[in-house]
């Protein structure tokens, strides 16, 4: 395994992939560099989406391709946004985004603020075999934005025993203990078995 491409157009998602990937000396390309269209998120659950990527990028390619599907699950909202997280925002726009889950939030019943990222990665082998790598961390939604770093929905989330937003921590910070930082270290794991 010399060559990964990584199933995404999302720029802030593909930085923080290859900068953890990059200790293992594989080369990582991304469905955006290439120029590779979009595939359709039509699953149900993160696992499902993360498939539907790999598979077809591992497919249309002939190399490993590695998807992630993640997303933010606050428990006063029932879990969402969840898979639909990156759909919630209005074209995509996060600071809106965090705007309409506050004050979505502001009006939910419950005031219980506890949420988790979830990040489920799969690795499909260019003979369409698949691996399935989870990760998940646990935390709070602030009372309002906070920091200027990350992505998606980092200003808002306050990672467990952690004071500071994701969006207010270094990136190396963030790697150590992010739900994609985690499902990421057991997939280093994976490919250097398979090296």
């Amino acid at each position: 395994m010399d060559r990964i491409i990584v199933a995404s157009h999302n720029l802030g998602k593909i930085k923080e992939i290859k900068k953890i990937l990059e200790p293992l000396g594989v080369e990582v390309e991304s469905a955006a560099e290439l120029h590779l269209g979009d595939v359709e998120e039509t699953g149900t659950t993160f696992e499902e989406n993360a498939r539907l990527k790999s598979e077809h990028f591992a497919k249309e390619t002939g190399f490993w391709s590695l998807a992630d599907d993640s997303g933010l699950c606050v428990k006063a909202l029932n879990g969402r946004p969840g898979v639909y997280s990156a759909r919630y925002a209005p074209n995509r726009d996060f600071d809106k985004g965090m705007d309409m889950l506050l004050e979505e939030l502001s009006q939910a019943e419950s005031k219980d603020r506890s949420a988790a990222f979830v990040c489920v990665l799969a690795l499909t082998s260019p003979n369409g075999k698949t691996k399935i790598f989870e990760g998940k961390v646990e935390g709070k939604i602030a009372e309002s934005k906070k920091g200027k770093d990350g992505f998606g929905f980092d200003a808002l989330f306050v990672p467990e025993n952690l004071s500071q937003t994701f969006a207010e921590i270094s990136q190396e910070e963030k790697n150590k203990m992010s739900h994609r930082g985690r499902a990421l270290q057991k997939l280093i794991e994976y490919i250097k078995t398979e090296k």
